[in-house]
């Protein structure tokens, strides 16, 4: 028997961010949005490499 995936997370945005995702992002699903900026925020932070893996702790002291 295989486990169960883990249900996805479910994010409430601000008005704010509702605001930028509807007048800044037309026509783009505002999920995709989202995860896109997660990614490169994450990047920028060293959290993911560069091909998108997560970096473990001795990775990230780097």
């Amino acid at each position: 028997m295989t486990a169960p995936s883990p249900r996805p997370m479910r994010l409430a945005a601000t008005p704010r961010t509702a605001d930028i995702l509807r007048r800044c992002y037309r026509g783009e699903i505002p999920q995709d949005v989202v995860e896109r900026a997660v990614r490169m925020l994450a990047t920028a932070d060293g959290h993911l490499t560069p091909d998108g893996k997560v970096r473990n702790g001795r990775e990230a002291a780097r």
